[in-house]
């Protein structure tokens, strides 16, 4: 196969870079020198082997368009070279204000700068603690919210590092069992907090963004008993208390099949899901929830993630967030919004351009099934070379997998030929498939062991917006990796 001289598609889902690793993402729009950005300040999984890193840095946006991303370097590292968990950045009046988390979230700092990208320097020990998360309302008064399986908010002082006396409260949502000790307290149950705390106002109520627990299954997704992969919400008219309602927002299962059909609300995930951070934000007229998933085969390399959300208010005042239904205008039910592989590009990633393996949004079948191929089975390779040119592969292929990305833009002509990189481990037959993991085939070609690249005509037309699916058929059904995805094209 000839090299093709085209462009990589940039700023999908993951959003920045495939060897960045940016979780926790709390989105902030800031105006700084007269322009308007969307800035990302979150963990930095850098160490590989453990959640986060020693150093914390920060990309942007220009509001009118996502898929744009700048670095801006490291803007803080922790004041005793420990590591550093999930931080908030606020603004308050001229200054911007890090909340970062030292210690792995056991001491919290507060470092200001002029400049949103920072550096963040004059650290302060605050009296907040884990996962912080801050609002500064509309009469400028402060509020701060964190915990880990219970949560707690105060109002600050000036200082913006102590609590305004008075103002302490606990559990304003009810906590869940705490996991990682031997004595476990809590409730168990749907509806109970975890952790990733962040407040937000919305059509004037206070809206709190956080990681549900949930220790039961839930059917209509897919999970089993004991998933945190939610970024959920409650809604009050007080910022310390009164939080109610709500629902999910956003989970990193991947896409969700309903192949039951005795129970057609039987959800099935295609994608691993793991621990989830992140919040909501209104970007030129639209929101966003921002979140992040997992790559390789632990939660140490995770990846930055958007899609577009829908929010509304009934007439009564409830806040819906997520994949709203309607019905005579009115909204009625929200859901978890899907998960994609373009992101911001919301009318879909250019075929024409070559698209990592490593944007794939459904990994699922192969030789044990499921989510990923199951246990020991499928997953997008952590990258960390800086070139515009690396992709991350899925490895661990095994017979019957399918790898799923949505959604592809081809305009109104259709493409002849579709080209692959792949490492073939054995002999192969590759299906490309659209609309569904089963949909219609419009190519299908065999790959013996050894081959990397194949150049393909297509068997039928396909035009406009789809997902597309390749299916990885090997000689046996067998555990053994039978290729490797590198990127694909279509011209």
């Amino acid at each position: 196969m000839s090299k093709k001289v085209k462009e990589y598609i940039k700023g999908a889902n993951p959003y920045m870079p495939l060897w960045e690793h940016v979780p926790d993402g709390e989105p902030r729009v800031f105006e700084y020198n007269g322009e308007k950005r969307v800035y990302i300040y979150g963990s930095h999984d850098m160490l590989k082997t453990q959640y986060c890193g020693t150093d914390q840095v920060v990309w942007s946006a220009p509001v009118d368009d996502l898929t744009n991303w700048t670095y801006h370097g490291v803007c803080y590292e922790a004041t005793d070279g420990s590591i550093l968990y999930a931080p908030d950045v606020v603004q308050k009046g001229d200054t911007f204000y890090l909340y970062a988390a030292e210690q792995k979230g056991s001491v919290v700092m507060v470092a200001s700068s002029k400049n949103p990208a920072g550096p963040f320097t004059n650290p302060v020990k605050t009296e907040l603690g884990f996962d912080p998360g801050i609002l500064v309302d509309d009469d400028g008064r402060v509020y701060a919210y964190w915990g880990f399986c219970r949560c707690y908010c105060a109002e600050l002082n000036d200082d913006m590092a102590t609590i305004k006396e008075g103002t302490f409260h606990s559990d304003p949502l009810s906590h869940c069992k705490n996991i990682f000790v031997d004595k476990l307290d809590g409730a168990e149950g749907t509806d109970y907090f975890f952790e990733a705390s962040s407040p937000r106002k919305v059509m004037g109520k206070y809206v709190y963004i956080y990681s549900k627990r949930y220790d039961v299954p839930v059917a209509e997704q897919g999970t089993s008993a004991g998933c945190n992969g939610y970024l959920s919400y409650k809604v009050s008219d007080n910022p310390l208390e009164g939080f109610k309602d709500g629902g999910d927002i956003s989970f990193n299962g991947g896409e969700i099949l309903y192949l039951d059909e005795k129970n057609p609300e039987q959800g099935t995930m295609t994608y691993r899901w793991g621990n989830n951070h992140g919040s909501i934000m209104q970007v030129e007229g639209q929101w966003y929830i921002f979140y992040h998933r997992q790559t390789g085969t632990d939660e140490f390399s995770r990846q930055a993630m958007l899609e577009p959300v829908d929010v509304a208010m009934d007439k009564n005042g409830k806040i819906f967030i997520g994949d709203i239904t309607y019905e005579n205008g009115e909204p009625v039910k929200s859901v978890p919004v899907e998960m994609t592989s373009q992101g911001p590009h919301v009318n879909g990633l250019d075929a024409y351009k070559w698209i990592s393996a490593g944007y794939a949004c459904h990994l699922f079948g192969g030789a044990s099934g499921g989510a990923n191929g199951g246990a020991g089975g499928a997953y997008i390779k952590a990258v960390y070379e800086q070139t515009d040119d690396v992709t991350a592969p899925v490895v661990g292929i095994t017979s019957g997998l399918t790898a799923g990305f949505r959604y592809l833009q081809f305009g109104n002509t259709s493409p002849k030929t579709v080209s692959v990189q792949i490492n073939a481990l054995e002999d192969i037959c590759v299906n490309v498939r659209v609309d569904g993991y089963k949909g219609k085939c419009i190519a299908s070609f065999n790959m013996n062991k050894g081959d990397k690249e194949a150049d393909v005509a297509l068997s039928s037309a396909v035009v406009g917006k789809h997902a597309v699916y390749f299916e990885f058929l090997g000689k046996t059904s067998g555990s053994s990796s039978i290729a490797e995805f590198l990127r694909f094209t279509f011209d």
